[in-house]
């Protein structure tokens, strides 16, 4: 299971916070993982046939089309490593990545499409909830946000299971390229203050997108922070 320590959780990663020679060598460790061979190698839709525990896994969460798959595409720069869809709720599996032999990268099924926390929680109590809660090489849920819309019941639904499954998660605003600089400091701020009221989530908020690749360098570091060299 991910680390469950809120001291954990409130320390911000350390990019902002070094020498240009420190950040320069921060950013260059992820990207030499993320340049790393990358290949799909299991899927689940039951707790019964997850692969073992071995490597080290960092799941990325959100509600439908909030944009996982694009993410952990441009992560790889791998255009369909996963899978895209425009319709809404399709990805209904876990679904894993091995990323170079160091790391696996665990696509997780969008919730909310029926815009109700009640849903979330028909969802995400059976094999999501167990998986999180029970996993020991979970090392951190990015949990995606649309940087476009407010923040959903569903999101909030969400981040109260990972804080009851005790699972240590970030923040990651998407599609930022849509959203004037005025608008996205207000939405990083309203995210980073909603952060802050939850005991699990992690302190610092990265926003990204996928078309540009904005914050993919960092969102790229942050991770490889978490898997052994």
């Amino acid at each position: 299971m991910a680390d469950p320590a809120p001291d954990h959780a409130r320390q911000a990663a350390p990019g902002p916070h070094l020498t240009p020679e420190e950040r320069a060598a921060w950013i260059e460790a992820g990207r030499l993982l993320f340049a790393q061979e990358c290949g799909f190698v299991h899927a689940t839709q039951t707790l019964a046939h997850l692969p073992p525990p071995g490597l080290p896994e960092l799941a990325f969460a959100g509600r439908s089309n909030v944009g996982k798959s694009s993410l952990v595409n441009a992560l790889t720069g791998r255009r369909a490593l996963a899978r895209t869809s425009g319709q809404p709720g399709r990805t209904r599996q876990l679904n894993f990545f091995e990323l170079g032999g160091r790391a696996v990268l665990v696509d997780m099924p969008g919730y909310g499409y029926a815009e109700a926390a009640k849903q979330v929680k028909q969802d995400w109590q059976g094999l999501m909830f167990d998986y999180l809660r029970g996993r020991p090489t979970l090392r951190r849920v990015m949990l995606l946000l649309d940087a476009r819309i407010e923040i959903k019941e569903s999101d909030g639904a969400v981040m109260d299971l990972l804080d009851r499954a005790a699972v240590t998660y970030q923040l990651v605003l998407t599609k930022t390229d849509a959203v004037k600089l005025p608008a996205l400091a207000r939405k990083l701020a309203e995210v980073e203050a909603l952060a802050r009221r939850h005991p699990a989530a992690h302190m610092e908020v990265l926003a990204t997108s996928s078309d540009t690749g904005a914050g993919m360098p960092e969102l790229r570091a942050t991770l490889a922070e978490l898997v052994p060299a």
